[in-house]
């Protein structure tokens, strides 16, 4: 079964929408819960093409879907409705906070990176430093910058990796299936990105490390996303970095 069915049929019971709203960078999905709103995040992946790409079905009248609905998108070929699908599954899916650290992503990739061979998928900030640390380091991406290799390279470069740093966008691009099974047994492979779920599941298919956020001011996020947000501006506006291990590691 593919990643992304067997991620939505872990999903618990359905629920209300309350907003959903595609920012600029940011898609945030709010669901009714028996603890009150709760806020998923996924990046906001747009495909190339005319004026932006393909549009979103339903445009307007999406709050009107039940969650397990819009969760649902994330099988769609349109990356912005799947960005929508991954943002409702991130505010369903229950976390377990006991097992969540604040251990930083960057910190983890090249520490486990030093002197190792490393693969990069998506051209995260921390790269130029990686590049330096790393016994190696190749970065792959859709829209290759200087220095990086074609997606395509894939298949060349994964098996050879001690480590592989995963963008979460690979769910959205549904090529994560195919990514992870190019990676060795071995490989100590993080996912990483606001938008990963923390979905113990996907342990079992080789990934080591979970680092991605949690909505703690709905209010917030949706206005600082709503207006153009990036990242940096978002991580100090209403979410909180976590990091979920498959193993003990704190």
């Amino acid at each position: 079964m593919p990643i992304v069915d067997e991620l939505l049929a872990a999903l618990p019971g359905d629920a209300l929408v309350q907003r959903v709203l595609i920012g600029a960078f940011w898609t945030v999905v709010v669901v009714e819960t028996g603890q009150g709103p709760r806020g998923g995040l996924a990046s906001a992946v747009r495909s190339a093409g005319h004026h932006g790409g393909s549009p979103v079905r339903d445009a307007g009248d999406l709050a009107r879907h039940s969650a397990h609905e819009l969760a649902a998108l994330l099988r769609s070929d349109n990356p912005l409705e799947a960005s929508v699908g991954l943002a409702a599954v991130n505010a369903l899916l229950p976390v377990d906070e006991a097992r969540c650290t604040t251990a930083n992503a960057q910190d983890i990739v090249l520490e486990r990176g030093a002197r190792r061979r490393v693969v990069v998928v998506g051209h995260f900030p921390f790269v130029p430093q990686l590049r330096q640390t790393a016994a190696h380091c190749d970065v792959l991406e859709l829209r290759p910058q200087p220095g990086d290799l074609p997606a395509e390279a894939a298949a060349r470069v994964l098996p050879q990796a001690d480590v592989v740093a995963l963008t979460a966008t690979s769910l959205i691009n549904h090529t994560i299936d195919d990514l992870l099974a190019l990676c060795r047994p071995d490989a100590y492979v993080v996912l990483m990105g606001p938008s990963t779920p923390l979905w113990p599941g996907l342990f079992t298919h080789g990934v080591d490390v979970l680092a991605g956020s949690q909505v703690t001011d709905v209010e917030t996020v949706l206005r600082v996303a709503g207006q153009g947000a990036t990242f940096r501006q978002l991580k100090r506006s209403g979410i909180q970095l976590v990091t979920l291990f498959a193993d003990s590691h704190s």
